[in-house]
């Protein structure tokens, strides 16, 4: 087996070798839960979505660690401004972890309706401050950063004098300095450049903590080493996320790591590119995010209609994960055709008649479908020829091929392992009219529910057990609990 992937520091493929084979460490940044989910969050979750299953799938165990980042991430990605849930939670008269559970609960949903398997570990930013503050101290203790009126900022041209700044995305730090002006409320940092691994916190500000350099939060870019190292060790096999985490955010998080802990930490690094509404990038500080929500209704002017949660995960899945990904509603109404012309295909092997001989060649369709899997996570290839396979179906179904019993049997089998369990495209319902979803989901999803009762949020816990209901699962609440069934 030889799976190469992309990988952003070198600019080019590599030969995937895990560092502790056959175990595999992965750690991806989730999202800033200030606000409902839209398609640029479903982007980095299908895709490392694709990269965890493809992994298990070739025997690798692996640690998939998505953080929660509900504290430290101030407007415009800067170090001064408010906090986006800081400010949320003052909009709308709410608690700030009232905000943070109420859009962590929504993320997850949404996440089960793209059948997004859940992580093995979702740590969060607030849950982790000791450590952070931890981190801040070794850095200060290394001499990479400085205090200034109770906010502690990283050093860069220090920190450039010994080490590559700017490695990951390209950058010279000459041009940096040359290319950025001081900005109002920056001067007590003594570079531009320079970033805040801990900040002190306005009369006004909401979410704080007490630490040595007084009441104050953790910088945005510090959770990711913190919580990285904690769960996956020192050295790690890959760090992914979207394109536009890769400066600042992820530059500064390699200069952190290697001030505090001595060293880089992350083997492959792996970037998705941006879903974009006529060429420019979606997402909330732009103004033009669609929200999942909104997508599966339709209830948004720039759509047609709504669109099954499959419909989405497959349009994602069509493009490379390195290219951009440009919505229209043509591009999902093809998705959506092509989908159904994918799954009718596989209940078309039911429908052959098998023969003495065959005249096709199942090995090579795996053989191609694993080739484009293997070459950096290749899904449109890959796609391509699961599509070349459903035209022989179809014709071996009308005559013009043949099929043995056996050949039957292995293509069913290849079709299910390679689009429902890699791929992670399940139709509405089973053909003995259940829906396809493993306990693991069921499990995530009552819990859930549970956690939502137990805070007394009631109307999140009756739009899971409506949601389960229309994906197929019947939950009844019970004097001791509750008992759930597949509805046949």
């Amino acid at each position: 087996m030889k799976l190469s992937i992309y990988n952003t520091l070198s600019r080019g493929k590599e030969i995937f070798e895990p560092l502790h084979p056959p175990s595999v460490g992965m750690y991806v940044c989730g999202p800033t839960v200030y606000g409902d989910p839209h398609l640029g969050h479903a982007r980095p979750a299908i895709t490392f979505d694709l990269v965890f299953r493809y992994l298990k799938h070739l025997g690798y165990r692996v640690r998939y660690v998505r953080n929660i980042t509900d504290v430290g991430h101030l407007e415009a990605d800067r170090d001064f401004g408010e906090d986006k849930i800081s400010k949320k939670a003052r909009l709308e008269q709410l608690e700030p972890m009232e905000v943070v559970q109420m859009y962590t609960n929504e993320y997850r949903l949404k996440m089960i309706q793209l059948n997004v398997l859940p992580p093995s570990i979702e740590p969060s930013a607030s849950g982790h401050i000791i450590e952070q503050q931890a981190l801040v101290e070794k850095i200060l203790e290394n001499g990479f950063a400085y205090e200034k009126k109770g906010s502690v900022y990283f050093d860069v041209e220090k920190y450039a004098r010994d080490h590559q700044y700017g490695k990951l995305s390209g950058r010279k730090i000459e041009d940096l300095l040359a290319n950025t002006r001081e900005l109002e409320k920056q001067q007590e940092k003594n570079s531009p450049l320079d970033f805040a691994i801990w900040k002190n916190a306005d009369p006004e500000h909401l979410m704080r903590w007490p630490s040595r350099w007084g009441e104050g939060f953790p910088g945005w870019h510090v959770e990711c080493s913190v919580m990285s190292s904690k769960y996956l060790g020192a050295e790690f096999d890959i760090h992914g996320g979207g394109m536009d985490l890769l400066f600042p955010h992820h530059e500064c998080e390699i200069a952190q790591t290697v001030a505090g802990y001595g060293k880089e930490a992350v083997r492959y690094w792996m970037h998705n590119n941006m879903v974009t509404l006529n060429g420019q990038k979606m997402g909330k500080s732009l103004g033009n995010a669609i929200s999942l929500e909104q997508f599966f209704s339709g209830d948004h002017e720039l759509l047609e209609k709504g669109y099954h949660p499959m419909t989405i995960r497959f349009f994602m899945l069509q493009a490379h994960y390195r290219s951009p990904l440009d919505f229209s509603n043509e591009a999902l109404q093809a998705a959506e055709k092509g989908l159904e012309r994918l799954f009718d295909g596989m209940e078309t092997i039911g429908k052959v008649t098998p023969a003495e001989k065959s005249s096709v060649d199942l090995d090579k369709l795996e053989k191609y479908f694993f080739e484009a899997m293997d070459d950096d996570f290749n899904s449109p290839i890959a796609i391509s020829h699961l599509f070349d396979g459903i035209k022989t179906i179809n014709s071996a179904a009308a005559g013009k091929e043949s099929m043995t019993e056996n050949d039957l049997g292995k293509c069913r089998q290849f079709y299910h392992m390679a689009v429902r369990d890699i791929l992670g495209l399940v139709p509405e319902k089973r053909d003995s009219g259940e829906q396809e979803l493993t306990g693991e989901l069921i499990k995530l999803l009552l819990q859930m529910r549970i956690d939502a009762r137990k805070n007394k949020d009631f109307d999140m816990a009756d739009r899971i057990r409506d949601e389960m209901a229309r994906l197929g699962v019947e939950v009844m609440d019970t004097k001791d609990g509750f008992e759930w069934k597949l509805k046949r």
